[in-house]
Parts: structure tokens; sequence; C-alpha cells
């Protein structure tokens, strides 16, 4: 285990969605370096390490980059099993591939255990089916959020004839709603916003594309949330959350 880091994704928030290789990756841990959005709940499984938070959040103080990768080599050059402990899946959305790459170019190995991403977990607990026959025949996870603050070509996105799940969207609603129509995709397309997949607490507020944005405002929705955009989200249940949502709108006109 000397000079190794795993990249290990510790699901949605939901301690049960761990993988086996996720566990037994952080009962061998010496040194967990752990997201903001980890569930501290999974630190159970590691009680021998030492923790070290490296969060990023968007609007709030982050670790640097350069930090993490440095913290990750130091430990493993001593011989220590690090794990580097990411919130849903290391590899989607979460710069697995670029720390696997550098530790590599150091001379590191690194192994990438995947988890299970927010927006799978979220649409699953919601009972939507990001796929299904003679509905969806595929899906897109997008991000709203950029390094450079660029935009995605929403209108050819509306084209895709795909399930769209949309990450870090919250803070870009009326964009991604506006670009989207612009782009064909039906005003009355089905959407739900998913706040805190997995967890205890999560919420969703159901709509429509034409409506989004009034509907998440109503409903106060906040980070970390996924928006699922297609007609699979005019499936599955509506939580007591959501209906109270749907009511007060109804209730004022909405």
């Amino acid at each position: 285990m000397s000079a190794k880091v795993w990249l290990v994704g510790a699901g949605p928030g939901d301690p049960e969605l761990l993988t086996l290789k996720a566990l037994r990756a952080l009962n061998s841990a010496d040194v967990v370096m752990i997201d903001d959005l980890v569930n501290p709940a999974v630190l159970e499984h590691c009680v021998n390490a030492k923790v070290i938070s490296v969060g990023k959040r968007g609007g709030c103080r982050s670790t640097p980059q350069e930090f993490i990768h440095r913290l990750m080599l130091r430990y493993a050059r001593q011989g220590k099993c690090v794990v580097r402990l990411k919130g849903g899946d290391p590899c989607i959305f979460g710069r697995g591939s670029e720390e696997a790459e550098w530790l590599g170019a150091h001379g590191i190995e690194v192994e990438l255990v995947n988890g299970i991403t927010a927006g799978l977990a979220g649409a699953t607990q919601c009972g939507i089916p990001l796929t299904l026959r003679g509905v969806a025949r595929g899906v897109t996870l997008v991000t709203a959020h950029t390094q450079d603050d660029s935009s995605l070509n929403w209108q050819a996105l509306a084209q895709t004839g795909t399930t769209l799940v949309v990450y870090m969207g919250v803070a870009k609603l009326e964009e991604v709603q506006r670009e989207l129509m612009a782009g064909g995709l039906a005003a009355s397309t089905p959407v739900a916003m998913i706040e805190n997949a997995s967890l205890p607490h999560q919420r969703e507020c159901r709509s429509d594309l034409a409506t989004m944005s009034d509907a998440a405002q109503v409903f106060r929705l906040k980070s970390p949330a996924v928006i699922v955009i297609g007609e699979v989200s005019g499936l599955g249940h509506v939580t007591r959350a959501c209906q109270e949502t749907r009511d007060r709108g109804l209730a004022g006109g909405g």
C-alpha cells in the first residue's frame, strides 16, 4: 500500500450507498482527506485514520487544489495509505482524473473507486428512472458551473432527446430555463429539482420547464441540488414537502 492514493467516491450522502471497495479502502486508511459534501457518518469506517478537511464549496472559502495535490503526495511518499474521499463519484465533476494524472506524473500509484452520483441517487429516491424505454433513450450529465464561467450550449442540449441532469445549477436556473426553451425544448417538459439527494432531509420540487425558476424560488431551493429535466421527471412519487409547495403556489394563483 506504500506510495499509493485511493480516490474514493463516498456517494451522494447515504452511508449505506458506499461500495464494499470503498469500505475496504477506508478501513485501511492512515490519512483521509475529505470533501465538504461527504456525510461525516462515513468516517465511522476509518476510526484509525487522520482526517483532514479539504473542502470546496461555491461561494465559500475553499482549499486550493495545489495544496491538496501536495498534501496527498507528502503522505503517500511517507508510505501512508491515503484516501481522498469525494462526494458522489470522483470522476463525475469531482476532479478525480485531474488528481490521478497529477499523482501519476509524480510517481504515485492511484486507484479510483467509483461512487454513486447524486443525479442517479436523487432521481431514484423520487421514483424517477433516468432512462425508460419509449420515453428517454439516454441521459446526459452536465454542470452549469464551469471553471472559466462560460455557458454550455443549452440550445444544443435541448435537441438531444435525453434526460438532462444538471449539477451545480441552482444559481443559473433562469439561464438554463431560457436557453433550453430557446433551443426548442417544450415549456411543458417536466422538471424535478432535488436537494440533498439520498439524505433523510432530501427534498424535491416538481414543476415544468416554463415555471422552473419561479417554483424553485417558492420552494427556496438550495445547494447541493440536482435538476432532472425530461419526460421521466413527471413519473414517480411526490414528497409531502413538494406537495406543500404546489399547494402554496396554487393558493397564490401560481
